[in-house]
């Protein structure tokens, strides 16, 4: 590939970069009461996540959910992936 190509997907690489933003203790807590409601329904949900510094939004389901270890499985409905992720890199849930 050359060169100007790569330089240019870094600069758009850089625009899609937004700090990662901090909850509250609030936001958390509904965060993680939407997680485990939707483990318990098998209800889908989209997420957005903080990831290296774009945000990212994915439908899927959760399979698993550990508040105290920080940690959630996620499964996209896309490719049927599992996901393990950190908790504290949600920055919204929401039921599709």
């Amino acid at each position: 590939m050359p060169e100007q190509y790569i330089e240019l997907q870094e600069v758009i690489n850089k625009q899609a970069e937004v700090p990662q933003s901090f909850l509250t203790e609030e936001q958390m807590e509904q965060i993680n009461f939407t997680l485990i409601e939707a483990l318990h329904t098998n209800k889908q949900v989209c997420l957005t996540y903080y990831k290296n510094g774009p945000c990212i939004t994915e439908t899927g389901f959760i399979q698993f959910v550990d508040s105290l270890g920080n940690l959630f499985v996620f499964i996209d409905e896309v490719f049927e992936l599992k996901n393990k992720m950190k908790l504290s890199e949600l920055i919204d849930v929401r039921f599709t």
